[in-house]
């Protein structure tokens, strides 16, 4: 019976913030999900951030040196360049009442060093990273590999990966949500 109450209040609810937002149109999907998220879920979020050094070149190699400086500026330099980037890794999930962690930072931490950051740091994206072979050095397609490694080892660990920011410089940087 404190079940069917229980549903009831939270169905109520729902039926509220639908029709809140089908009369809002400014309010944002993502903002919504938020709302949904704070009544039905105890959702928590946790950032780790690590920093690495590299240097890569933009450049396609079927295309001649002129066309790749047009599209691509001084980032087709072809004696490369570099940048201190900052690597942000999301997880998200609920908070273990075992351990009142979501994951254990130090194990993310480990993880991210060992799949991600000794792979990349202080080496060319272009010709050293396995994981970046045949792929445009670009911090859009870093970001999506990134993602693709560390997924399967979050997942593993019973969170979500969230996101993963990359810091190209401090004015750039990308974000990825899968």
């Amino acid at each position: 019976m404190e079940t069917d109450n229980c549903f009831s209040k939270k169905n109520s609810i729902l039926n509220f913030f639908v029709s809140v937002y089908l009369r809002l149109s400014n309010l944002c999907l993502s903002t919504l999900y938020c709302i949904f998220a704070f009544y039905f879920e105890k959702m928590i979020y946790i950032t780790r951030r690590e920093s690495f050094n590299a240097a890569h070149k933009l450049a396609r190699p079927d295309w001649t040196e002129d066309e790749n400086t047009a599209v691509f500026g001084k980032c087709a330099n072809p004696n490369w360049h570099g940048h201190n980037y900052q690597l942000y890794v999301t997880v998200k999930g609920e908070v273990n009442p075992e351990t009142g962690f979501l994951v254990d930072l130090k194990w993310l931490k480990q993880v991210i060093n060992t799949h991600v950051i000794d792979k990349v740091d202080h080496r060319n994206l272009n010709l050293d990273v396995d994981f970046m072979k045949g792929k445009l050095a670009s911090t859009e397609n870093l970001a999506i590999a990134v993602w693709d490694i560390l997924k399967p080892h979050v997942n593993e660990s019973g969170a979500e990966l969230h996101c993963i920011k990359i810091y190209e410089t401090d004015n750039n940087y990308v974000e990825y949500f899968g």
